[in-house]
C-alpha cells in the first residue's frame, strides 16, 4: 500500500479487474446516472422558468418542480451507493479503483470513505433537497414566487452547480479512459448551461450602465472554456465541447416552450397574452461559444511564450468577444435595436477584465482537475 496524506485513504492506481468488480460499480455507471440526474434537473428548470414566464401560477408540486428534484435525488443516490460499496471495500479491506471518482478520503472521523467526485456531488444533492425544504417554507410563508433572486432558489441553484463540479470531478478522475474525456465534456456542458440559470440572480443588479447578466454569464462561460481547454488538450474535444452546447441550446429551445404549453393544457390553465418569442434558459446561452472555444484553444495552444499572462491575457480577449456577442444576441432574440456604442463600453469592458480573471482561474481548475487523474 502506498502512503497517503493523512485524511485520505491508501489506495493503488489500478485494481485487478475481480477486485474493482467487488469494490464499486464500473466506474461508467455511477458516473453517467449522476450526469444523467444532472442534465434531468437542468431540463426541468428550463421548463420550470419558462413556466413561471408563460402561466405563472404554480405550488410546490408542480411537475416541473417534482422532475426537479428527481433529477438531484438520482445524483445523490448514485453518489450514496458509490460511497457505500467504497466503504465496505475498505472495511473489508479490498482494493478500491481510484478511476471511480477519484482517491478516497475519510469523512466523520473514517466512519465513510468517499471517493472525493462522489462526496463533491453527493453534498451538492443532499444541499439542493435541504434548500428544497427551505423552499416549500418560503411558499408557505410568502405564497407565489416568481422571481429567481429568492433566497431558496439561489441556494438550490448554487447546490445543483456544486453537484455538476462533482460530476466533472468524477469524469476527470477517469480521464485516461474514453468514457472519462467524453463525460468531461458533457458534464461541463451541463454544468455551464445550470450556472447560467443562477446568473440570472444578477437582474438585482440590472438598470445601470452595466448589464450585470450579461457580464456574468461572460464570466462564468470564460471560466468553464479556460477549464475545458486546460484539461482537455484536445482540438476536437473542445470543439466537440462547443457543439455539444449548441445541440442543448436547441433541445431546451425547443423542449422548454412545448412542455410548458402540454402541461397548461393538461392542468386547464391559460397561457398568458404577452408570451415572450424565446424561451429564457436558452436564449441566455451564448451562441458564440463555438468561435470562443476554438479561440481559447488557439490562444493556449499557439502563447506559451507569454507564460503565466497567456491565461488572464486570453480570457480578456474571450470575455470581450463573448460579451460583444450576448449583446448582441439578446438584441437579435428580443428584437430590439443595438445601443449606442457609447452605452455599451462599461459593459464589454468590465466583460473583458472578468474574463481575465477567469482566464486565470480557469487555467488553475484545470490543473486541479488534472491532478485527480494523475495522483491517483
Amino acid at each position: 500500500m502506498m502512503t497517503v496524506a493523512d485524511g485520505a485513504l491508501p489506495i493503488r492506481g489500478r485494481a485487478p479487474a475481480s477486485a474493482r468488480a467487488t469494490t464499486a460499480p464500473r466506474g461508467w455507471v455511477p458516473a453517467y446516472v449522476v450526469l444523467l440526474g444532472a442534465a434531468f434537473s437542468l431540463s426541468a428548470a428550463s421548463w420550470d422558468i419558462q413556466w413561471h414566464i408563460d402561466v405563472g401560477p404554480d405550488t410546490f408540486f408542480t411537475l416541473p418542480h417534482l422532475f426537479l428534484y428527481a433529477g438531484s435525488a438520482l445524483s445523490g443516490l448514485a453518489s450514496l451507493a458509490v460511497v457505500l460499496m467504497t466503504t465496505a471495500a475498505k472495511r473489508g479491506d479490498r482494493e478500491v479503483d481510484a478511476a471511480v471518482g477519484g482517491r478516497a478520503v475519510r469523512v466523520f472521523g473514517g466512519t465513510f470513505a468517499a471517493p472525493l467526485g462522489y462526496l463533491v456531488a453527493g453534498t451538492g444533492s443532499a444541499g439542493f433537497l435541504l434548500y428544497g425544504l427551505f423552499d416549500l417554507w418560503w411558499h408557505s410563508l410568502y405564497g407565489f414566487d416568481a422571481v429567481i433572486a429568492s433566497p431558496p432558489h439561489i441556494g438550490l441553484l448554487l447546490s445543483i452547480t456544486l453537484s455538476m463540479v462533482g460530476a466533472v470531478m468524477v469524469f476527470a478522475a477517469a480521464g485516461e479512459h474514453s468514457w472519462g474525456r467524453i463525460g468531461v465534456v458533457l458534464a461541463l456542458t451541463v454544468m455551464l448551461a445550470f450556472s447560467l440559470v443562477a446568473a440570472q440572480g444578477l437582474e438585482e443588479f440590472e438598470g445601470g450602465v452595466i448589464d450585470a447578466i450579461t457580464v456574468g454569464i461572460t464570466f462564468l462561460t470564460t471560466l468553464v472554456l479556460f477549464t475545458a481547454v486546460g484539461f482537455l488538450r484536445n482540438v476536437r474535444l473542445v470543439l466537440g465541447f462547443g457543439v455539444v452546447f449548441a445541440l442543448l441550446q436547441g433541445l431546451l429551445w425547443w423542449f422548454s416552450p412545448w412542455a410548458t404549453r402540454a402541461y397548461a393544457v393538461a392542468v386547464d390553465l391559460p397561457m398568458r397574452d404577452y408570451v415572450m418569442g424565446a424561451p429564457l434558459v436558452p436564449s441566455q446561452m451564448p451562441m458564440s461559444l463555438l468561435v470562443a472555444a476554438a479561440l481559447t484553444w488557439g490562444i493556449m495552444r499557439f502563447a506559451g511564450r507569454a507564460g503565466r499572462l497567456a491565461a488572464p491575457l486570453g480570457g480578456f480577449l474571450v470575455g470581450a468577444l463573448v460579451t460583444v456577442c450576448g449583446l448582441a444576441q439578446s438584441a437579435l432574440v428580443y428584437g430590439y435595436s443595438i445601443p449606442p456604442f457609447g452605452d455599451l463600453v462599461p459593459t464589454i469592458v468590465l466583460g473583458a477584465v472578468l474574463g481575465a480573471l477567469a482566464g486565470f482561474l480557469g487555467r488553475r481548475f484545470a490543473v486541479m482537475l488534472r491532478a485527480m487523474r494523475e495522483s491517483r
